[in-house]
């Protein structure tokens, strides 16, 4: 019995691949080669980086150790600077004081013997206070008028100046009645000028007699 296929016959396309074992081998072993390459190198990239960072982080730590320990030293030198102006500033105080004191020195003997000088009958003084404003007088007497005379002659003093009335208070004691003043005044503290000791004339010798005989 003879059968006849009418079906178109299926065709197949099958493509040859020619396969080397030798280059495929090695194709297979270079691509994971290739990777492990590039993950070494940026592992050590990576390390290179940190070394170096590290470096640098430790080199500015041990600069701002340095510089810390530069401005403690800085506070300490300050601090005794700052001792040594205030007792320069104390010792300087203290020169002024004495300097002043001893261009007062003979200031306050002239200044009351000058108060005690133009003081009128009838008038007593009780308390002078001296100081760098000027001087306080207070004191007794019997009227307004002797305290008035008083100022006068202290105002016409040369030591003393722009005397002014700062209080008058009438008291009674057991039927004594006086009167309680005060005086401010300015005083001028370039002191007296001291007459220069008069030159003496050195005495004649005698003149030598010579050839003379006794």
């Amino acid at each position: 019995m003879i059968r006849i296929n009418l079906l178109k016959p299926e065709t197949k396309d099958f493509r040859e691949t020619v396969v080397t074992p030798g280059i495929s081998e090695e194709r297979s072993r270079k691509g994971p080669n290739l990777g492990n390459l590039i993950f070494f190198v940026l592992i050590i990239g990576l390390g290179a980086f940190y070394f170096f960072q590290k470096k640098a982080f430790d080199r500015e730590n041990a600069l701002l150790d340095t510089a810390r320990q530069e401005k403690s030293q800085l506070q300490y030198v300050e601090a005794k600077l700052e001792e040594q102006r205030i007792a320069r500033e104390s010792l300087d105080k203290k020169i002024t004081l004495i300097e002043a004191l001893n261009a007062r020195r003979d200031l306050a003997p002239r200044l009351m013997d000058e108060l005690s000088r133009l003081l009128p009958e009838w008038v007593w003084l009780s308390e002078v206070t001296y100081d760098d404003n000027g001087i306080q007088i207070s004191g007794r007497a019997l009227s307004n008028n002797l305290i008035a005379d008083y100022i006068s002659s202290l105002e016409a003093s040369p030591q003393i100046m722009n005397v002014n009335l700062v209080s008058s208070t009438q008291r009674t004691v057991q039927a004594d009645q006086y009167l309680e003043f005060s005086l401010r005044a300015l005083i001028e503290k370039k002191p007296a000028p001291v007459p220069a000791p008069a030159k003496t004339e050195p005495a004649a010798q005698p003149a030598d007699k010579k050839g003379v005989k006794p």
